[in-house]
C-alpha cells in the first residue's frame, strides 16, 4: 500500500473515501454502499465530516487532493472510528490488518506530542469511557435485535413441524382406545373410526391426522379422549 497523503482538518487526522477503500483493499462504491446501508450507526461529528460547497472546494484546493473528490457532492471525510466501522462492515482479515496500520501509524500522532496535564487526562479518559460505553450499548441493542428476530423465527418454524412417526402412533392408539371403549359391535367400530378421524381434521383445519402441528399433540389427544359419537349424543 502506498504511503497515504496526511489529511488535517479541525485538528485531527481524517482519511477521504479513497483513501479508506485503497487501505482496505476494495472500492469506492463499495465503502459508500455500506455507509448508506448503515447511515443510522454514523454519527457526523464522530464517525465521519461531511463538507459540502464552498468548504468542500476550500479544503481540497488547500490539500491539493485529486483522487476525483471534486466531482462528489458531499465530500466524506473519516475518523478514526468511522474508519473501524466500515472495517466492521468489511470484516475482512485485509480490512482489521490495515484499521490496525491506521491506528498505529496513522491516526494517532506520535511526532511533537505535548504531555497532557492531570486534568486533561481525565478529560480524555472519560471521553473515551463514555465512547465505549455507547458503543458497547449499540452493540447490545444490535444483540436484542437479532435475538427477537430470532425468536420470531422460531416461533413460526415451531407453529410449522407436524406429528412425528412416533407422535402419529400415540394418536391412533388413542384414537383405537376411545373407539373400543365405547363400542362392542365390530360392524359399526370402523364407522366410528371414520368419524373420529374426520372430526380431528375438521377440528384442527387438517387433511389428515399426520398434519396436526406438533405443539397441539396434547390438545388433540385430550380431545379424542374427551370425544362422542353423534349417533350417542
Amino acid at each position: 500500500m502506498n504511503p497515504l497523503q496526511i489529511i488535517v482538518h479541525d485538528n485531527r487526522r481524517v482519511l477521504t473515501t479513497t483513501q479508506i477503500a485503497e487501505s482496505y483493499e476494495t472500492e469506492n462504491k463499495v465503502i459508500s454502499n455500506n455507509f448508506n446501508r448503515n447511515k443510522d450507526r454514523y454519527k457526523e461529528g464522530k464517525h465521519y465530516i461531511a463538507l459540502t460547497g464552498e468548504s468542500k472546494r476550500e479544503f481540497l484546493n488547500l490539500h491539493q487532493i485529486e483522487d476525483g473528490s471534486k466531482n462528489a457532492q458531499i465530500l466524506y471525510l473519516w475518523t478514526e472510528k468511522g474508519a473501524w466501522l466500515h472495517a466492521k462492515s468489511l470484516n475482512t482479515d485485509k480490512a482489521w490488518d490495515a484499521y490496525e496500520m491506521l491506528v498505529d501509524e496513522y491516526y494517532t500522532v506520535k511526532d511533537n506530542v505535548v504531555p497532557l496535564s492531570k486534568d486533561q487526562a481525565l478529560v480524555t479518559v472519560l471521553r473515551t469511557t463514555a465512547d465505549l460505553v455507547e458503543d458497547t450499548q449499540a452493540i447490545k441493542n444490535e444483540q436484542h435485535e437479532i435475538r427477537k428476530e430470532l425468536s420470531l423465527i422460531s416461533e413460526k418454524v415451531e407453529e410449522q413441524i407436524t406429528l412425528t412417526s412416533g407422535e402419529q402412533r400415540a394418536v391412533q392408539k388413542e384414537v383405537a382406545k376411545k373407539v373400543y371403549s365405547i363400542e362392542d359391535d365390530t360392524t359399526i367400530r370402523p364407522k366410528l373410526f371414520k368419524e373420529l378421524h374426520r372430526e380431528i381434521k375438521d377440528r384442527f383445519a387438517v387433511a389428515s391426522y399426520k398434519d396436526v402441528r406438533r405443539q397441539e399433540l396434547q390438545i388433540v389427544i385430550n380431545y379424542i379422549r374427551s370425544w362422542v359419537p353423534r349417533k350417542v349424543s
